[in-house]
Order: structure tokens, then C-alpha cells, then sequence
């Protein structure tokens, strides 16, 4: 495909505007705010993704398999997603104030290939955290469950997060940060429990 370029003579300034202050990076945000913000992206896939979670949880409750997986066992499906949902805000939220918490999620919760998932994601969380005195809390707003296969099963989630700081610029302590986040858990039965034995964050 070819591509034609056209070049315009560049228009004259307004008078008394300085031509360097209109071609100017805009100036950014408190290094707090930035860093709030950088906390959320880190855990998990955000912002742009909130819709299409959204529309692919409905996809799935839509979908003859999975409505045929629901009706089939309705109580191992609300099982997985209450479970779920727990498993999400223990996992993935963190108080600078009581860092030993997500230690006690990860035996909890965790199980096969998700324990190492899980310590990458929330890797320099507790150094970033600390250091800002922020809070993080993920909370599940829906949930699809994609398959079940006996002990084994897929559930789609739909989450909000916050991260608050009590440390440096004020206002952004007060304000915090929010985000959607969508990702998908696969959860293996032990014991009666559901854990999480694989995080999908759809980042690959």
C-alpha cells in the first residue's frame, strides 16, 4: 500500500504565545499519583479491558455450554463464584499496614502453578506499598463461570480496584486511584474447597 505524505507550512504563532510553551509535553501528575496508579497496573490487566470483560461475562452466560454447565450443577456453579470472589479480594489486596494478610491469602487460596503466578504479580507491590502507605482493595462485581470439568472448573472475573496512599501529596491521598480489572481464575476442588490453581490475565 503506498502513502502519500502532504506537508503544510506550519501556521504562525498567535501573537505574544510562545511557540515552544504550545509544543510543551503537558506537565505530569504528583509522583503519589503516578505511583497509585502504576500499583493497579501492576496487579492486573485494567482500563480499556472493563467493557469487553463486561460483554464476554454475558458472552458466557449466553453461551449453550455454559448455560448447559450452570443448569447442571447450579450449586457447584454458585459455589465457584462466591468462592471465587473471596479468593479475589484476599489475593489481590494489599494493606501496607498488615503486609502478613496476603502471606496468609497465598496458603489459603493458592494452589499448583498459581502460587509462583501470584508472587510474580504481586512482586514489588510490598516495596511500592510500604513506601507510599497505600492501601489496595480488589472487590469481584460479576462473575461468569466458563466451564466446569468434575473437580476442575474456569471462571471469568470481573473486578474493581482501588489504591489509596496515606503518605506524600495529600490530595491524592485523598482522592486514590480506580480501575476495572478482567481476568480469568482456573480453580481445582480440595477438601471441599476451591482454590486458585492458574491466573489468566489475558496479558500474553
Amino acid at each position: 500500500m503506498r502513502t502519500t505524505v502532504t506537508t503544510k507550512k506550519a501556521a504562525p504563532a498567535p501573537a505574544g504565545e510562545d511557540t515552544d510553551q504550545l509544543h510543551a509535553t503537558p506537565p505530569r501528575g504528583p509522583a503519589p499519583r503516578r505511583t497509585l496508579i502504576a500499583l493497579c497496573l501492576v496487579i492486573l490487566v485494567l482500563g480499556g479491558f472493563a467493557g469487553w470483560a463486561h460483554a464476554r461475562a454475558e458472552a458466557l452466560r449466553d453461551a449453550p455450554a455454559a448455560r448447559n454447565t450452570a443448569l447442571s450443577d447450579t450449586a457447584r456453579t454458585s459455589e465457584i463464584k462466591g468462592q471465587s470472589a473471596k479468593a479475589v479480594g484476599a489475593l489481590f489486596s494489599y494493606d501496607h499496614a498488615d503486609p502478613r494478610a496476603l502471606d496468609e491469602a497465598a496458603k489459603e487460596w493458592l494452589t499448583g502453578r498459581a502460587v509462583a503466578q501470584h508472587r510474580n504479580l504481586l512482586g514489588d507491590i510490598r516495596t511500592r506499598a510500604g513506601k507510599q502507605k497505600a492501601v489496595i482493595t480488589t472487590t469481584v462485581t460479576d462473575s461468569a463461570v466458563e466451564r466446569i470439568d468434575g473437580d476442575r472448573g474456569r471462571v471469568l472475573v470481573y473486578a474493581d480496584q482501588s489504591s489509596v496512599s496515606t503518605a506524600g501529596d495529600k490530595k491524592a491521598a485523598d482522592d486514590g486511584t480506580y480501575a476495572g480489572a478482567m481476568f480469568a481464575l482456573d480453580v481445582e476442588r480440595h477438601d471441599g474447597r476451591w482454590l486458585v490453581s492458574a491466573i489468566d490475565t489475558f496479558s500474553r
